[in-house]
């Protein structure tokens, strides 16, 4: 049986909320609509949520096409930004992905936009560590989607998401696949579900998950 874990990206690999704010608040200044500047809790307020979701609840003093272009520039710097200066890596994740990396495959599946996961993977050199990714500016589908997809892609016949937020459980369920809640991350999980107070304890759980045989992709896709 092939098993695997995936992770969510922001509250569970890094916080990239105050960087995004600096590179969103460039681009802001630069077309003079400054009339505040975002703040990393702004930005962590909206982390997780679907890009479009993010430009209505962020830009909403302007019109639909107007809020999607001004954050399609926004994410393209972000993009840049990020992949020149990094984010904050929660304690403790090289040493975890490398423990996990020796048992299963690794994953990513977010609600980013396109890019986003390459500059985190090519500012911190781990792609090694992931054996695929994918994310809702790909293909504009929600992260439960994308969870069944890339299970789907690589042949996962039983699969653990790691996320923060309620909307990370939300999205395992939909897929069909277990939860682990990355509970130092930026949310709550109101669910009876494993969780972790820090990184260095998601080997274990990841190993109690797959030793208990919950959640068989295949028997629910």
């Amino acid at each position: 049986m092939k098993q695997g874990v995936i992770f969510d990206m922001d509250g569970t690999l890094w916080d990239s909320a105050e960087n995004v704010a600096k590179s969103w608040n460039q681009v802001l200044a630069e077309k003079g609509l400054i009339k505040k500047e975002l703040t990393k809790e702004d930005i962590s307020g909206v982390m997780g949520k679907t890009m479009d979701a993010i430009a209505d609840a962020l830009f909403s003093g302007l019109e639909k096409e107007a809020r999607m272009q001004l954050l399609d520039e926004c994410c393209e710097r972000e993009n840049q930004y990020l992949s020149e200066h990094g984010g904050v890596l929660y304690p403790g994740l090289t040493e975890a992905l490398t423990a996990l990396k020796e048992k299963y495959p690794l994953y990513i599946v977010s609600n980013c936009q396109k890019g986003y996961i390459e500059a985190f993977l090519e500012y911190y050199h781990f792609s090694d560590f992931f054996s695929d990714f994918e994310c809702y500016g790909n293909n504009l589908l929600p992260k439960g989607e994308n969870i069944k997809e890339l299970s789907r892609r690589n042949g996962l016949e039983c699969a653990v998401y790691v996320g923060d937020i309620m909307g990370d459980y939300e999205a395992s369920k939909q897929a069909g696949v277990g939860f682990i809640h990355a509970a130092y991350g930026f949310g709550t999980v109101d669910a009876d579900v494993p969780k972790i107070k820090h990184l260095r304890e998601l080997p274990e759980a990841v190993g109690t998950f797959f030793g208990g045989k919950e959640k068989r992709y295949d028997e629910v896709r």
